[in-house]
């Protein structure tokens, strides 16, 4: 009985013959696997550097821009080092390897245990907020959102377990879903703009001076706007999923999904201040700015609702880059005899079983100690984010200067 359950859900068990290119993602399929935490981030990471600067008054927004610049600087400069990364360890591993051989044993602990925590938050995030995204759209289905988040993180275990070519596969339709969508919504933007059918109404102009404005209030604006960049380490962490050339594939997947995503955040940055939009109470500032952009008529109503429905599902499918990078990273830190050796075993779908259930298990505890807030859960997850983030661009230059390529 158990084992005709586990066929329904899971599958039947694969040959390990078959565990060569068949079982391998292309770059398709793995920009949909692995980039779907870092495209997601930018439904809440623009509007975080307005909430920020909005605390203090609307005539800061137009700070978002510079900050916005710098946030690009550091998206181009870590794309640049986890490139590196990829072709220095194509094993996969990425800050946990890089920071343990160039740094310390002690560091890449350090490393390897708050990718290992955050990947956890990341679940628990993008489920929470997908969550929040259903339940809005639905009212009813508030006082269930605790179990909404919880589904989510089922659902997507079990689609991970069957193995990586069919979790692929079901997020591509999603993940381009989004992308599709906000480029149209951009390019349709800008498009008003350079018409003339898009009125300028930012609150205040480029280096108009803000009273009271300080260093401190613009550095933590712009560590909020960083969270636009989680998840850009999935890929390195996940060399091994490719297909051959691995890291030739790993690397232009990682400059496509950047590229991408600095598009759709410069977009989105320019649009929220030449628009003057500011936040409002039960909605984002990516809802008001689709429907400013849309308009009211039966094309911009149906637009504005399929943006909706696929950033709702983007946010529900982002935890999927946990799953994708969690199970490798436990395998590399296992293989070092820092974890048990369980984590290095396959299960009958030829994937990290033990690492998927460990994650998913992990998220719902959090999910169940936070009660699925959103909100409470961000703080713990940012701070993961720039650990691993500092110690793998020190250890690169460790790495580089060794190499005698820096």
């Amino acid at each position: 009985m158990f084992r005709k359950l586990k066929y329904t859900f899971i599958g039947r068990p694969l040959k390990s013959l078959t565990d060569g290119e068949g079982g391998l993602l292309g770059k398709m399929q793995a920009l949909a696997m692995l980039s779907s935490d870092a495209l997601s981030s930018i439904a809440y990471g623009p509007e975080q550097v307005i909430l920020v600067l909005v605390s203090l008054s609307p005539l800061a927004i137009w700070w978002s821009l510079p900050i916005g610049i710098f946030v690009l600087l550091l998206l181009a400069s870590l794309t640049i080092s986890y490139r590196q990364i990829i072709h220095a360890y194509p094993q996969g591993g990425g800050a946990y390897m890089v920071t343990r051989e160039n740094l310390s044993p002690e560091l890449g602990l350090i490393a390897g245990g708050s990718l290992l925590v955050d990947y956890m938050l990341t679940v628990a995030v993008s489920v929470a907020s997908g969550a929040d995204a259903i339940t809005a759209a639905i009212p009813a289905l508030h006082p269930y959102n605790l179990h909404i988040s919880i589904f989510l993180v089922c659902l997507l275990m079990l689609l991970n377990l069957r193995g990586l070519k069919e979790s692929a596969s079901s997020l591509m339709i999603p993940v381009y879903l989004f992308i599709f969508s906000t480029v149209f919504l951009l390019l349709y933007g800008f498009f008003q703009l350079f018409t003339g059918s898009l009125n300028y109404q930012a609150t205040s102009t480029i280096g108009q001076t803000v009273p009271s404005l300080s260093i401190v209030l613009l550095l933590r604006a712009f560590t909020s706007g960083s969270a636009s960049l989680t998840g850009v380490e999935a890929i390195s962490n996940a060399v091994p999923f490719f297909k051959t050339p691995k890291e030739k594939n790993a690397a232009q997947t990682l400059t496509i999904m950047s590229l991408i995503l600095g598009f759709l955040f410069a977009g989105i940055t320019f649009l929220n201040y030449w628009m003057g939009i500011t936040p409002q109470n039960g909605e984002t500032i990516l809802s008001q700015m689709a429907k400013g952009i849309l308009g009211d008529s039966f094309f911009g109503h149906a637009s504005y609702y399929l943006f909706q429905f696929s950033t709702a599902l983007i946010l529900a499918v982002a935890a999927n880059t946990g799953f994708s990078a969690f199970p490798m990273l436990s395998y590399n830190m296992a293989k070092n005899k820092y974890m048990p050796h369980l984590f290095m075993e396959k299960g009958d779908r030829l994937g990290y079983s033990n690492g998927i259930l460990t994650l998913a298990f992990g998220a719902m505890i959090l999910l169940l100690i936070f009660n699925g807030n959103t909100e409470r859960l961000i703080p713990l997850y940012t701070i993961g984010v720039f650990v691993p983030f500092a110690l793998s661009q020190t250890g690169m230059i460790r790495h580089w200067k060794k190499e005698q390529t820096f």
